[in-house]
């Protein structure tokens, strides 16, 4: 019971990370709606796939009991969990690297901008 409390508070941290990126996303208007929708789901997947290779990886890490012979046969697979989680990781610091270079887009004043507006009044 334990396990599965711990699992569904995990799932709910996962939901509220989620939620916030998409509130971030939604402050960036320049960006087109469905740029921000795959970005969105990218971040989804990196995020759950982390979550799940980490699970996976303690799982698999528990089951060890010091042999070499197990050691030899759980490593190769926890060493797989761990570059899972790792190219997740990735996927996410690139999304923030996209994120910043679209909110820097956003915040660059053009002076012909301003010069047009204060033409038309």
């Amino acid at each position: 019971m334990k396990k599965l409390d711990n699992l569904l508070d995990k799932n709910r941290k996962i939901e509220e990370k989620i939620k916030a990126f998409g509130e971030l996303l939604s402050e960036l208007s320049s960006t087109e709606d469905k740029k921000k929708a795959l970005w969105k789901e990218i971040y989804e997947n990196a995020a759950s796939d982390r979550e799940r290779a980490s699970i996976l990886f303690t799982e698999a890490f528990k089951s060890m009991t010091g042999g070499s012979a197990e050691h030899a046969t759980v490593g190769s697979v926890m060493s797989k969990y761990l570059e899972r989680m790792c190219k997740s990781n990735d996927q996410i610091l690139h999304l923030a690297d996209l994120i910043s270079k679209a909110e820097k887009t956003e915040s660059n004043v053009n002076p012909d901008d301003i010069f047009s507006k204060i033409s038309e009044e």
